[in-house]
């Protein structure tokens, strides 16, 4: 069976800078399991679009996603960039931070056991 994802390379690199404003190239490279060259052409894809801004931070990129642009497909009803970001990158904030709960809890109960 061939395999596919849900989400184009440009898509999972939005969600890595959404995730993450100062992820290096080299890290959405590696997330994306492609060549930095190739992240790097992703990245200002996105910019050239006005998706993402790039803002310089010392030697490294700060990235802005612009949550109120919409998405560049046509569909029935218009969705921005910030509410799909939501949908995907709030499901997973809270998942993290839900996770980092129940650990810190475990935690406490370990040192009481003790």
């Amino acid at each position: 069976m061939a395999e596919w994802g849900f989400l184009t390379n440009h898509g999972r690199a939005l969600l890595c800078i959404a995730n993450d404003p100062g992820v290096r190239l080299r890290d959405i490279a590696d997330q994306l399991a492609i060549t930095e060259r190739s992240a790097y052409a992703i990245v200002n894809d996105l910019a050239g679009a006005g998706y993402v801004l790039k803002e310089r931070e010392g030697r490294r990129n700060r990235y802005i996603v612009q949550n109120h642009l919409p998405l560049p497909e046509t569909t029935i009803r218009e969705r921005t960039i910030g509410e799909v970001l939501d949908l995907l990158v709030g499901t997973n904030h809270v998942r993290r931070v839900n996770n980092a709960k129940k650990s810190a809890r475990a935690s406490r109960a370990t040192k009481t056991a003790r």
